[in-house]
């Protein structure tokens, strides 16, 4: 009789269990349902407080999780958030604060929002991880549809980190509220790998415009490699004082110069290949590298002493734009002209070294420049620094130049100015910059093995990256010491290969 009641027992348990069992999945596949109910709520908001005017989260992620920033035009993210990859509409002025930590990953694209001027500001002790990928770039581009994208649609990529400059606390430029510099020149500010930002530059006012991506004071501890800057309404990039090594840089089709190195810069930056569009150019004339030591062109240190290595400048003179005209006729930014009040003008030199910079250059080419090389002495000491050998032009060859050299700013004829301002009446000796660049007055030691091609054809470039401009060797171009002059080796030197874009007008974004 027990024998008999505990089998009973033992099968009421397991129907019991069973029961529950049953009733437990179909409580959970109803809560599933009700997930994909597309009357679910959104998610909730992270909580913002003000600052003044600026609004404040540990929370980056707005409106159901798709846009970067609550929509006010200051926004400081001060939290710890990995983004899901995605697509994402960043609004306003998007600051990542001292302590914060910002993670994009690997295939995500970002758009910026016209109205409220985006912009990613990475401050002074912030940290962001952009670690895309050669397959999976990360992608920061105008929300406007194809066809109708423009220079300035959006405000651009700062970093700011806390590395020296030689005006101490610097203001950032295009109006943000950030301010870089101090003593760590190891500073971090984060990792930025396969990145491409296109359509950048928003002017916040007339003349003022955002750089595609600015470095305020960065540490070399801050990882940088493999950016392409498109069609932005300024420089594509510019160095504000800092440290920083960046390898494998990308300027396509910017509007004023394409490196322009200020304030103290003293990072080396190895493998950069800039292409123009010979129907932009800036008010200001536009250069390959522009190089300031500060505005004043003071003898203030940390001075400006940068070193280029392996870069390549294709200008708008070249034998596939046989009908340039350095004129407003001609330079009317076509299709891409971003009516926002940006002022076109000319295009001036390969290189524009200036106002007391020590700017050095190493294994570069370029080609196509109305002026090649401009040693500028109208402020500052940049001629008297190349004869005391306290910067190296080495291993430098021009092709398709209109002339070799220049000695001051707006100054498009070969002829000596003893104030960069000016030429004499009836001068006749060639500028100082064209015999420098020689070696031919004097044998100065920091002007070393610098040539001028026969011609565009004597190069022998390609264009194995459908860019609309040759600017890869067949064979290496020798620098006479075991390396070769220019960003690329020859046409098997694929570093392009993947992750760059040179369409991104008519690029469909999901």
């Amino acid at each position: 009789m027990i024998e008999k009641m505990k089998k009973e027992f033992n099968l009421f348990g397991k129907q019991l269990l069973w029961g529950i069992a049953l009733l437990a999945g179909t409580m959970v596949t109803a809560c599933s349902d009700d997930n994909d109910d597309p009357a679910t709520p959104e998610a909730e908001d992270p909580e913002v407080t003000y600052k003044g005017t600026t609004a404040s989260s540990a929370g980056i992620l707005f409106n159901n999780g798709t846009e970067l920033g609550n929509g006010d035009q200051e926004f400081e993210f001060t939290g710890n958030v990995t983004l899901p990859k995605g697509t994402y509409l960043l609004k306003g002025w998007v600051y990542v604060a001292e302590g914060a930590k910002l993670t994009i990953p690997a295939g995500t694209i970002i758009k910026g929002d016209k109205q409220t001027k985006a912009t990613l500001i990475v401050e002074p002790g912030g940290y962001v991880e952009m670690r895309g990928t050669k397959n999976e770039p990360i992608v920061m581009t105008s929300e406007e549809a194809p066809g109708n994208r423009r220079p300035g649609d959006w405000g651009g990529l700062i970093i700011c980190g806390k590395a020296a400059n030689n005006e101490g606390n610097k203001q950032t430029v295009g109006g943000a509220r950030t301010k870089s510099g101090g003593t760590d020149d190891n500073d971090n500010s984060g990792i930025y790998q396969y990145i491409r930002v296109e359509f950048a530059g928003y002017p916040f006012e007339t003349d003022k415009e955002i750089n595609g991506i600015t470095f305020g004071s960065v540490g070399r501890g801050t990882t940088i490699d493999h950016l392409q800057v498109s069609y932005t309404n300024d420089d594509s990039y510019e160095w504000f004082g800092g440290a920083v090594n960046c390898q494998y840089l990308v300027a396509y089709k910017g509007w004023d110069d394409e490196f322009d190195t200020d304030n103290g810069f003293s990072g080396t930056v190895q493998y950069a290949l800039s292409i123009r569009d010979p129907r932009i150019a800036d008010t200001s004339q536009s250069n390959g590298f522009e190089s300031d030591n500060n505005a004043s062109g003071t003898e203030t240190t940390p001075f400006t002493n940068a070193t280029f290595k392996n870069v390549t400048f294709i200008g708008p003179m070249t034998a596939n734009n046989s009908d340039f005209q350095n004129n407003s006729d001609y330079i009317t930014a076509g299709a891409v002209y971003p009516n926002n009040n940006s002022k076109l003008g000319k295009f001036q030199s390969a290189m524009h070294i200036r106002r007391s910079s020590r700017l050095n250059v190493e294994n570069a080419l370029a080609v196509g420049y109305p002026v090649g090389l401009i040693l500028d002495g109208e402020k500052g000491s940049t001629p008297q620094y190349a004869k005391d050998g306290l910067f190296t032009l080495k291993n430098l060859l021009f092709a398709g130049m209109g002339v070799l050299g220049s000695d001051g700013n707006k100054i498009y004829d070969d002829l000596y100015s003893a104030d960069g301002k000016t030429i004499a009446e009836g001068e006749t000796r060639f500028s100082f910059s064209h015999e420098f660049f020689l070696n031919e007055a004097g044998g100065f030691k920091s002007s070393i093995n610098n040539r001028v091609a026969e011609s565009e054809a004597a190069l022998k470039l390609t264009d194995p990256m459908k860019t609309g401009q040759n600017y890869c060797p067949q064979t290496a171009l020798s620098d006479g010491n075991g390396g070769y002059i220019g960003a690329f080796k020859d046409s098997s030197d694929n570093w392009l290969e993947g992750w760059t874009n040179f369409d991104p007008q008519n690029t469909v974004y999901e």
